[in-house]
């Protein structure tokens, strides 16, 4: 019997048929059964905020703000109007990221630097066509995430790209239009 109960457990897991916990009774034998909690992909995939990302299109004159001091990138409408904010990590004292005023240039869908061991995907490039980049935590040489990197969002730890959760870099990457203004302080 516990093996059937275990069984219809696991089958409702697979399917998604259960929330964070399910409990089956047997009444022949009381057995209960608990399957293990829904595990949710950590934060460093997922977009930083919950509400959707917003429309461009809406926006003529967005353009995208980073803070070096509050470790953020927003999307801003106006010069105080925010759109939507991300968790980053830009450059470390001994490497940071550039200040200034900058214009979106070209992206690609993976890198990987052999001499940083570092590689990332959806990058898409403020500065120097390639050498500043928005990109995703960092991918080692298989194209893994570098999970003890992608803790350290938030916190100043690149060699001077602005790192974005996944979905935040995959959203720049297919929605930022080329030329759009960046602006880091």
């Amino acid at each position: 019997m516990k093996k059937v109960t275990m069984l219809i457990v696991t089958l409702l897991a697979v399917l998604g048929l259960t929330g964070s916990t399910v409990w089956l009774s047997n009444h022949a034998t009381s057995a209960q059964a608990k399957t293990s909690k829904t595990t949710k992909a950590p934060s460093w995939k997922q977009p930083s905020e919950s509400k959707p990302y917003p429309n461009l299109k809406k926006h003529k004159h967005a353009f995208i703000k980073v803070s070096i001091a509050k470790q953020r990138v927003y999307i801003m409408a106006s010069r105080k109007k925010v759109l939507y904010t991300m968790k980053c990590s830009t450059g470390k004292k001994s490497s940071p990221t550039p200040k200034g005023t900058f214009h979106i240039q070209n992206r690609g869908k993976s890198f990987y630097n052999a001499s940083s061991r570092e590689g990332a995907r959806y990058w898409t490039s403020f500065k120097d066509w390639g050498v500043y980049l928005f990109h995703t935590v960092p991918t080692n040489a298989k194209g893994k995430y570098v999970v003890s990197e992608a803790k350290k969002l938030g916190k100043r730890a690149s060699h001077g790209c602005v790192r974005l959760s996944v979905a935040d870099a995959h959203w720049i990457y297919t929605h930022v239009p080329a030329k759009m203004k960046v602006v880091i302080h």
